[in-house]
């Protein structure tokens, strides 16, 4: 496929120029030339040293990531800046990003991918970012438990979730914001939900949850955030493009 017609499709479908205003991320093609052909596309979390090496050794000629390496520009291509986008350069590997758009996909999204391991139906927006949203809400075909919600976030993203449980003590009504989510606790609690289930935690989120009553589940950044980039490898798949998954866990 050309270069420029697997970006163009992608900016499409995840509405990439809708998040330019209010991303800090550059998404898009981030790094790399307009023109050329892809066959082969590498899919991780993140752009490091560590994912960009991996897929040069798999042949891929380019890169798809949830977190990419432009976060309001560079002021000076050097040090380690440079030690990752060389290698891109060098061995012509396009990178494309797609990070808020990706969270708040409604069918493509790290958001709707969890909804889906916890089986939610009745499914709408959530966690409002300006005029967008950067997650996904709904109602769990049968109520769990606070710990049998918890079991079922370890077994199914193979983590270790931290659970802050001031909220009911049976669970239906959930809203999802992967990642660095519990700014949204307030919005959660507000639209009456049981639980916001999230990546990982700050300070001020155990008594913020406290004082409104909410359940929120901590289980993990990365292991949240792995759905987007593979419904993406699906979409590329159906588009007749060979794809490879680079698993690179961090543990947070």
């Amino acid at each position: 496929m050309d270069r420029s017609e697997l970006v163009a499709r992608l900016d499409d479908r995840l509405r990439t120029n809708d998040y330019a205003d209010i991303d800090a991320s550059a998404n898009g093609l981030q790094v790399g030339r307009e023109t050329g052909t892809v066959d082969r596309v590498a899919l991780a979390v993140d752009a490091a040293e560590a994912t960009i090496d991996a897929a040069i050794d798999r042949d891929a000629d380019a890169l798809l990531v949830h977190h990419g390496l432009a976060w309001g520009g560079f002021d000076h291509l050097t040090g380690l800046n440079y030690d990752r986008i060389e290698p891109l350069v060098r061995e012509d590997v396009a990178l494309y990003v797609s990070h808020l758009p990706l969270d708040g996909h409604q069918e493509l999204g790290n958001a709707a991918g969890l909804a889906d391991v916890l089986g939610l139906e009745d499914r709408a927006p959530f966690g409002t970012f300006g005029p967008e949203y950067v997650g996904t809400r709904g109602t769990a075909r049968d109520s769990s438990g606070v710990d049998e919600l918890a079991a079922l976030l370890d077994r199914e993203l193979d983590t270790e979730t931290q659970v802050l449980g001031f909220g009911p003590d049976h669970i239906e009504d959930i809203g999802i914001v992967t990642g660095s989510g519990v700014d949204w606790i307030e919005e959660a609690a507000d639209a009456g939900l049981d639980a916001l289930v999230t990546g990982e935690g700050k300070q001020k989120a155990y008594h913020e949850a406290r004082d409104r009553g909410l359940n929120v589940f901590l289980a993990g950044h990365y292991a949240t955030e792995t759905f987007g980039v593979r419904a993406l490898g699906s979409l590329c798949e159906e588009w007749g493009v060979e794809t490879t998954y680079i698993d690179h866990p961090t543990g947070l």
